[in-house]
């Protein structure tokens, strides 16, 4: 409205009256009465308590590298970042601490690196009573997925050092997942390297974040 905002919420709530099965309930003018006395029930079913919360919090990580980006020492950088719904909660680019043979260790390095981000959102939240059974993590390269799924060595992961091998285990503990996606929609490119601005632009949205629009008053923007 002109001077205020108004926020109708009729539509939401018929929509939760109907996935309880609450639509012919009586409505009520305070949540509880007075004249409900609580007991403790100690042979009833525990009640999950997550499924009032009205909203899923799917939480998906993005890994990418840059292989041999580097043109003085030649190592590879990571990039990742994470997404809780459609929101970005976290995000770094890293140079990564030694040399990479091949795209797919660079890539499978990355996906290490995401495999610890996911790990630690999950502990993060417990604290909050939400427990994730998976967490799916992106990556663009075919090689440094099969590898995730695959034990089975060859002249490849000789190279890989021991302890990058924990994502792969945490994949056949259910941890997490390595999922395949397209190089063009990988949003964690756009921390490994500079980008022509056409994708810059594209991945950009894919954060969730907008074009910094600059007027014709230097002193000021708007984003």
């Amino acid at each position: 409205m002109e001077d205020e905002i108004f926020f109708n919420q009729s539509k939401y709530v018929k929509e939760m009256l109907k996935k309880f099965g609450l639509e012919d309930s009586k409505p009520t003018k305070t949540p509880m009465s007075t004249e409900i006395k609580l007991t403790k029930d100690d042979e009833a079913d525990s009640m999950d308590s997550s499924k009032y919360r009205g909203t899923g919090i799917e939480t998906v990580v993005y890994a990418d590298s840059d292989h041999v980006g580097d043109y003085v020492d030649r190592k590879s950088t990571s990039g990742v970042c994470t997404f809780m719904g459609c929101c970005l909660t976290s995000w770094f680019t890293k140079k990564q601490t030694a040399l990479s043979i091949s795209t797919t260790k660079a890539e499978y390095v990355s996906a290490k690196k995401a495999c610890q981000q996911a790990l630690w959102m999950k502990q993060a939240l417990i604290d909050y009573g939400i427990r994730l059974d998976d967490v799916p993590i992106m990556c663009d390269n075919k090689g440094a997925i099969d590898l995730s799924k695959n034990p089975v060595q060859h002249s490849i992961t000789k190279h890989i050092e021991i302890h990058h091998h924990f994502l792969r285990n945490n994949v056949q503990k259910g941890n997490i997942s390595i999922e395949k996606v397209a190089s063009e929609d990988n949003i964690a490119d756009i921390f490994t390297k500079p980008l022509k601005r056409e994708v810059f632009n594209y991945l950009r949205l894919g954060l969730g974040m907008m074009e910094l629009v600059m007027d014709s008053d230097p002193s000021s923007s708007q984003k």
